[in-house]
C-alpha cells in the first residue's frame, strides 16, 4: 500500500462537520476532515511502517500527516526525519502532539528534548517541552535523571508567564505530567503548579481550556494512578 493508495482511502472519509472543527483550532489546508477514530483504524491495519510514514507526512496532507505519527516506526526515524517533520509541521497539533510523541518514543528523545526547548523558535520550544511530557509518561523512574527533571521544574516556575501563548500551555502540561508520572517528583510539581498559578492561553476562540496543574495532579491522586506510565506516548 503507497501514500497515494492511502490518500484515496481517506478522502471519502472526511466530513464537513470534522472539517470545521479543524478550522477552528487552525488547521489549514490540505485536509480532509477526517476523524482520528478513522485514522486508527488504518493504524491499526498497517501497525508501524517506516517509509509509508515519511511518504504520508510528505503528502502534506493533514490527516496523512497525523497518520504517519501514529504508523511511524520509532526505532528507525532519526534526527533528521524527525527535525525535517517538526520543520514542515504547519499546525500545532503536528508540532504539539505527533512530533513530539514520535520523538519521545524515538532512541533520540532525550537528546531533541534538551535541544528543542533551548531553541529561540517557537515551535521549536513547543515541541520540546511537549516532548519532555511524552518521556516523563512513558520512561521508568529508574531511567530519569530526577536532578535535571527538578531543574527543569524550576525553570518552568520562574519563566512559564514570559513565554509565548503555546509555549506556557506545554510548560504546564510538563508540570501534570512530572507530577502524575513521577512520584519523586509529586510534591515539587504541586508546589510549582501553586506558585505558578492560573496560566492564562489564548486558545483560539475554542472551548479547550488550560488545566490548573495542582487541581489536575491532585485528580490522578484521587484516583491512585500517580506513577502509573503508559505503554505509548501517542494516543
Amino acid at each position: 500500500m503507497t501514500a497515494a493508495d492511502i490518500l484515496k482511502q481517506l478522502k471519502p472519509l472526511g466530513t464537513e462537520t470534522y472539517r470545521h472543527a479543524l478550522r477552528n483550532h487552525g488547521i489549514s489546508e490540505p485536509f480532509y476532515g477526517v476523524k482520528i477514530e478513522d485514522l486508527k483504524r488504518f493504524q491499526k491495519r498497517i501497525k508501524k511502517d517506516y517509509q509509508l510514514a515519511l511518504d504520508l507526512y510528505s503528502t502534506g496532507v493533514y490527516d496523512a500527516m497525523y497518520l504517519a505519527g501514529l504508523i511511524a516506526d520509532e526505532t528507525r526515524m532519526t534526527r533528521k526525519d524527525l527535525q525535517t517533520w517538526l520543520d514542515k509541521a504547519k499546525c500545532l497539533p503536528l508540532v504539539e502532539y505527533t512530533v513530539p510523541w514520535v520523538a519521545s518514543e524515538s532512541p533520540h528523545g532525550f537528546e531533541l528534548a534538551r535541544k528543542w526547548i533551548e531553541s529561540s523558535k517557537e515551535r521549536e520550544a513547543i515541541a520540546g517541552w511537549a516532548t519532555w511530557g511524552g518521556l516523563l509518561s512513558i520512561t521508568s523512574d529508574d531511567e530519569l535523571d530526577l536532578a535535571e527533571l527538578k531543574r527543569l521544574l524550576q525553570r518552568v516556575e520562574k519563566t512559564i508567564h514570559k513565554q509565548p501563548d503555546r509555549v506556557r500551555y506545554v510548560m504546564n502540561g510538563f508540570v501534570i505530567g512530572a507530577g502524575g508520572y513521577v512520584k519523586d517528583l509529586t510534591k515539587l510539581a504541586l508546589e510549582v503548579g501553586k506558585n505558578v498559578g492560573t496560566v492564562e492561553v489564548d486558545m483560539n476562540g475554542t472551548a479547550c481550556k488550560v488545566p490548573y496543574a495542582p487541581e489536575y495532579i491532585q485528580k490522578i491522586q484521587k484516583r491512585g494512578s500517580i506513577g502509573k506510565k503508559r505503554k505509548s506516548a501517542r494516543c
